[in-house]
């Protein structure tokens, strides 16, 4: 654990100014900005594609290790990202499993408040199975939204009827929009990225007058989790959105589901997209590709 490179990023992520305030598509530009320029790993080629009836991006790697696919959901409080800004992670998770990955596209609010992005994601979702990839051979991934985006449209198939995927990696996770947990307080002024209140700006875009303590809003604290497959969650401690997965953790292990509860000390949100200058960041993505292989390969 390097207390350097801790230190580094943090200082780097407090001098950006993200003005959570600013209207959406400022704030998307803003994003594009902030996430240009990270490093993508070698071995793997990107190109366009369509799922579910949205636009996606392919990410092959250079050698297919393992049949399966990785269906990925990018990060940005629903409000912002796209397919390009989390390729880093995508390509990341690719190169480390040699398992083919798509990144979806899903819609923004405002434009599209909740739930278009859960319908989108279960609509991809749907669309690899009818294209014939076995559920047991794909892993929902995302990060931030994205990460909560994995656990809502496991929930979402699993109310549907669908066959489950093998597992879901979620990488910060978004999963409580009533920001109840106690680390919105605890982590206030440590985590350099997020305030509860910058939180809520961005938030309230996406819920668009909705009750928060919908299921699909806060699984963290209202949804019923029994019947579904090993989830993987990685956090930071310094991060305001740490109970978001403490909680979600908890609560699934007593609903009998096999969970991995993964937190990195004095690290911030998605800190896994800092691969190549945390070694933090590394290990971290290393884990989540052995999980990844762990849980196509044994189906």
């Amino acid at each position: 654990m390097s207390e350097e490179q801790r230190a580094a990023l943090d200082a780097r992520l407090r001098s950006v100014t993200f003005d959570t305030s600013r209207a959406p598509g400022e704030l998307r530009e803003a994003f594009e900005t902030m996430t240009a320029g990270r490093p993508v790993p070698p071995g793997v080629a990107f190109a366009p594609a369509v799922l579910g009836g949205r636009p996606a991006l392919a990410v092959e790697p250079e050698e297919v290790g393992t049949e399966g696919r990785i269906l990925y959901f990018h990060g940005g409080a629903w409000v912002v990202g796209s397919p390009d800004t989390a390729q880093a992670l995508t390509a990341g998770l690719v190169h480390r499993t040699g398992v083919r990955a798509v990144s979806l596209d899903y819609r923004l609010a405002p434009e599209h408040p909740f739930p278009a992005a859960i319908e989108d994601c279960l609509a991809a979702y749907r669309d690899l199975l009818d294209q014939g990839v076995p559920a047991e051979r794909i892993v929902l991934a995302g990060d931030s939204a994205g990460g909560g985006l994995t656990v809502t449209t496991m929930l979402a198939a699993r109310d549907a009827g669908l066959p489950l995927p093998a597992g879901a990696v979620a990488f910060s996770p978004a999963l409580d929009a009533t920001r109840s947990g106690e680390s919105m307080k605890t982590k206030a002024g440590i985590d350099p990225m997020f305030t509860s209140e910058s939180l809520g700006q961005l938030l309230a875009h996406y819920v668009a007058g909705e009750d928060p303590w919908h299921p699909f809003l806060s699984p963290a604290v209202s949804a019923d989790l029994g019947g579904l497959p090993p989830l993987l969650l990685q956090v930071g401690s310094n991060e305001v959105l740490l109970d978001d997965s403490t909680r979600l953790a908890t609560r699934a292990a007593a609903a009998g589901v096999d969970v991995v509860l993964d937190v990195t000390a004095d690290v911030p949100h998605v800190f896994q997209s800092a691969a190549g200058f945390l070694d933090e960041a590394d290990a971290a993505l290393d884990r989540a590709g052995r999980f990844i292989l762990d849980h196509v390969s044994r189906n």
